[in-house]
């Protein structure tokens, strides 16, 4: 297969785009590793010195992440999310206003291969989440796996990521002050298994935790859908039942995180490579359910708010689909 390069006259605003593209693959990828193999190296070196304070440090902090984290404006408002968002485009669509008052608990749609309208929208202020909804402060809930690497737990922390368990979420659902949202993406890992251009399937049939813990705080619900997601990676062909598939299912019970053989193009190339494709993402943000608190839901009232949840997820996307060229004949599938 003959590769096609990238032209040498690219604008050097683009260049910075793909640094900074770049910079958000590596990082999803390989940087924690990268952090657990520093801080064990350093030990064995003259600066072992910051491992050992690092360590000390890390014991004292060690329950910061569940107590709400340790976000960085600067960190979040940095020029390089701007160029990031730029990259695809990336683009936040508000649809109804958030009463800051009230707390809420956002279900992301689809989790896509590496959650890029989930992180930039929410993570970092490049898409302008303060001003659409100001006095609201977003959480995306990331698996506390992560959590526990050094140094790597402080750079997530920075942008607002808090550990994917019932405690952390809770933490923040209880301020009675409000202005707290707690954004999860509802698919989890086990979606990114189907994340494909075309892909409308959601993993949310049997997924029900998100909505017993807005019952329990009295969160409102507020369901997005991000618009071009699933298409920034083709994905190596993995049916259910396959002998892939099996492999992937049986490594993401062990690990707790999936392993997608995902593909797009290179930094010099657009044949292969882990850089996700320029397709633009357009992630919408739906009217929130308002949700009754109470202590201990019983399951017929969490499926039935469950059920009212999928019915205006799809309503979300079926309002806005044609504005993003996908056929009248394409609804959202629930597994």
């Amino acid at each position: 297969m003959a590769i096609e390069f990238a032209p040498r006259s690219v604008p050097l605003k683009r260049r910075l785009q793909m640094v900074a593209v770049l910079q958000w693959v590596y990082s999803f990828l390989a940087l924690a590793q990268t952090c657990i193999i520093l801080f064990f190296a350093l030990l064995f070196t003259r600066f072992w010195i910051i491992s050992v304070l690092y360590g000390i440090w890390w014991f004292t902090d060690w329950d910061t992440p569940s107590r709400g984290g340790r976000r960085s404006h600067y960190m979040q408002s940095h020029a390089v999310w701007r160029y990031l968002r730029d990259y695809f485009p990336i683009k936040l669509v508000k649809t109804a206003d958030l009463d800051p008052r009230q707390n809420y608990v956002i279900g992301f749609h689809p989790h896509g291969v590496l959650v890029a309208g989930g992180f930039t929208n929410f993570c970092t202020n490049a898409t302008g989440f303060p001003e659409l909804f100001p006095g609201i402060t977003p959480y995306l809930l990331m698996l506390p796996l992560w959590f526990r690497a050094p140094f790597f737990r402080d750079y997530i922390m920075s942008g607002g990521l808090i550990p994917s368990d019932k405690e952390s979420a809770s933490y923040l659902l209880k301020d009675k002050k409000g202005g707290k949202a707690v954004v999860i993406a509802v698919g989890g890992a086990p979606e990114s298994l189907d994340a494909r251009p075309g892909a409308f399937t959601l993993l949310l049939k049997n997924r029900k935790g998100f909505i017993r813990l807005a019952i329990q705080h009295g969160a409102s619900l507020v369901p997005v859908f991000s618009f071009g997601e699933n298409e920034l990676f083709d994905q190596v062909d993995n049916p259910k039942g396959s002998f892939l598939r099996k492999m992937q299912e049986k490594l993401q019970k062990m690990m707790g995180v999936a392993l997608p053989l995902f593909h797009a193009r290179g930094v010099f190339q657009y044949s292969f490579g882990l850089i996700p494709y320029r397709r633009p993402i357009h992630t919408i943000v739906g009217k929130p359910i308002k949700v009754t608190e109470n202590a201990t839901p019983s399951d017929e009232e969490v499926d039935k708010l469950h059920k009212l949840y999928m019915e205006k997820l799809s309503e979300l996307f079926e309002d806005h689909k044609t504005q993003f060229n996908i056929p009248a004949d394409k609804h959202l599938s629930f597994v």
